[in-house]
């Protein structure tokens, strides 16, 4: 008697995100503008993500390998495992924006989002979480101004209130923490303001309902 076959969930997901990104890939070749233009932007978050998992990977000795196993598929690019080498934001800016070529697209923004961070300053975790929040703000910003929707209201406030939270009690100071929040959203003007100092997570939660239902 035959053992039954075991379909694992994990196999499900790795099979459907396969499919949806060739035919994501599929449609963004045939699409016209505007439509290519925000296809393609959705895709810049997860080149941004996988980025910034194989740097934060390999600063922990973690495996070349598992951590391309771990990108996003849509987010993927020819050259990602080269990034391992990087040492510094100039090395990456190198690695990703001279030498990387993306998969499937001409041109990419992620070139000026880089050059916003662009230090000499060493890969280390929290000079990686500041990279990763600046590149978020310029793409965000960049996406707004294309097409303003409130998901990205939603999504520039939810990273604010993120970045505030997850710096509580380090090193970056009010004003680091300030250059990271997006430049529009429902906190914008004068949330970013107050989110910048405080100092415990209960500040923020009391802060957030009071701001946002006023």
């Amino acid at each position: 008697m035959k053992e039954p076959f075991l379909l694992h969930t994990t196999t499900i997901v790795e099979k459907c995100t396969l499919k949806l990104v060739d035919e994501y890939k599929h449609m963004l070749t045939q699409a016209t503008e505007p439509l290519s233009t925000f296809l393609a932007f959705i895709i810049y978050g997860h080149m941004i993500d996988n980025v910034v998992l194989i740097v934060t990977g390999t600063l922990h000795e973690r495996d070349v390998q598992e951590l391309s196993e771990k990108c996003h598929h849509l987010g993927m690019f020819d050259s990602i495992a080269t990034l391992v080498v990087a040492q510094n934001m100039r090395e990456l800016y190198r690695l990703v924006l001279v030498d990387g070529s993306f998969f499937f697209l001409p041109e990419t923004p992620l070139a000026p989002y880089f050059s916003e961070c662009i230090t000499s300053e060493d890969l280390d975790d929290m000079n990686i979480e500041i990279m990763r929040n600046t590149l978020y703000k310029a793409y965000l910003e960049d996406f707004y101004r294309f097409c303003q929707a409130d998901l990205l209201v939603f999504e520039a406030d939810r990273r604010a209130v993120i970045i505030t939270i997850n710096s509580i009690g380090t090193e970056l100071t009010r004003e680091g923490r300030r250059k990271l929040y997006s430049n529009f959203g429902l906190l914008y003007p004068y949330g970013p303001e107050e989110l910048a100092i405080c100092e415990d997570t209960d500040q923020v939660i009391n802060y957030i309902p009071s701001y946002v239902l006023s």
